[in-house]
């Protein structure tokens, strides 16, 4: 396997000198990063469908449980630019093998832990890794493909997470439901060190990212625009969250399914997740503002029409899938827009971009949880999930007639 960099000043690659030309190491790149894509998402996510699991046996409530996942999704928010930025001069196969050791170590630490603390210790730890990760890892899909197929490249990148709700989220629901909620951690560390073996054994030694500087890239995140299409990304990505957050009290106390029920469910959203990922992605390298808007307004939509649908088996499942399909329809087209803007700070917008996911994630939990704990009912996060997405809709429809962007 040849060496290369991304645009480093050791480039002996053709594809990072000046035009991108494609990288014939790309797939066995995207593969990987995707494996290790797939573990992360597993962690963060599965929890949606533990919590009753959980709150039962810790003896916390529904809201209670549900910091297990704004706590993971604030440690990335904090996190990401934070290891972003002491790590940026540094190559980026050591940076990822950092990353997956520390993940897979506060994996295990949640699957021995037995108290909320000990569980709350390891989701920060795991979740440290994640913004600085995706930043990283989004760039270089970005950069081992020619222009044209960049939102593909990291739709192919995030694919793991889409994976993560097809099979990691159900499988580990069903594993928490036969051998208690810790038993899918100990998967996702075993998982998370096929990942890291496969950076050591299959990312080049000498994969950096573009020359630039700290200060540079501050500066260019400073920009008005650049904080409007931060704030569209986690309004808008936050809203799919607010409701599925809750999702499996929900389809339990509401729709009236079984815990294995939930798993089958989640198996259908998560369908669906990765058939929008795709499409997202196709979409977003044609238009990448239309496909923003599209996405953005039927996400809002789909949320409305399951709190009406939620009541009934079939059209609550069906609104599910169409969920998970413009949900991650949204996702590259979200990641891109702000790459695109911030082109002279490429590794740092990348990762605050995922911490403004994570931002709206913890924000809509907050939300979602307060709806239910002021007794609005647990059809309450999916309508509030819908005025978050709307807005960010309004945002991106203002932030692109001020400060126009192509494509």
């Amino acid at each position: 396997m040849s060496e290369f960099d991304i645009g480093g000043i050791e480039n002996s690659h053709p594809t990072f000198q000046g035009k991108c030309q494609p990288c014939k190491e790309a797939p066995i790149i995207l593969f990987i990063l995707a494996v290790c894509s797939f573990a992360i998402g597993t962690t963060e996510f599965v929890i949606a469908g533990l919590l009753n699991i959980l709150a039962s046996d810790l003896n916390i409530s529904i809201p209670v449980a549900g910091w297990v996942m704004t706590s993971y999704a604030l440690s990335v928010m904090a996190g990401a630019p934070i290891i972003t930025a002491f790590t940026i001069h540094l190559r980026r196969k050591y940076v990822l093998i950092g990353l997956l050791a520390l993940f897979v170590l506060g994996n295990l630490i949640s699957a021995f832990a037995e108290t909320f603390t000990f569980l709350i210790i390891g989701r920060v730890l795991s979740a440290l890794c994640h913004g600085a990760f995706f930043g990283i890892s989004a760039v270089i899909a970005s950069h081992i493909v020619e222009p044209r197929k960049r939102s593909m490249a990291v739709a192919l990148m995030f694919s793991g997470l889409t994976l993560a709700n097809v099979l990691g989220v159900p499988l580990g629901t069903l594993m928490g439901e036969h051998w208690g909620w810790q038993s899918p951690f100990y998967a996702i560390s075993a998982i998370g060190i096929l990942g890291l073996i496969g950076i050591i054994l299959f990312i080049p030694h000498r994969l950096s990212l573009p020359p630039t500087h700290l200060a540079k890239e501050i500066r260019a995140l400073m920009r008005p625009d650049i904080g409007l299409a931060l704030l569209v990304t986690a309004l808008g990505f936050g809203g799919l969250f607010a409701s599925f957050s809750y999702i499996s009290p929900l389809l339990i106390n509401v729709t009236h399914f079984t815990q294995s029920g939930v798993a089958y469910l989640l198996v259908l959203f998560g369908l669906g997740l990765m058939i929008g990922n795709f499409l997202g992605g196709k979409a977003a390298d044609k238009s990448l503002t239309t496909t923003l808007y599209v996405t953005l307004f039927l996400l809002s939509l789909a949320l409305i029409i399951l709190v009406w649908t939620a009541h009934a088996k079939w059209p609550a499942a069906i609104t599910l899938f169409l969920l998970g399909i413009v949900g991650f329809g949204a996702v590259p087209a979200l990641q891109m827009q702000v790459m695109h803007r911030a082109k002279a700070a490429p590794t740092l917008s990348s990762s605050t971009n995922i911490s403004a996911f994570n931002l709206g994630i913890s924000l809509s939990i907050f939300l979602g949880g307060l709806g239910i704990h002021f007794g609005l009912g647990y059809t309450s996060p999916s309508w509030i999930g819908s005025i978050l997405t709307f807005s960010a809709l309004l945002i991106a429809l203002f932030l692109n007639r001020k400060y126009k962007v192509k494509g």
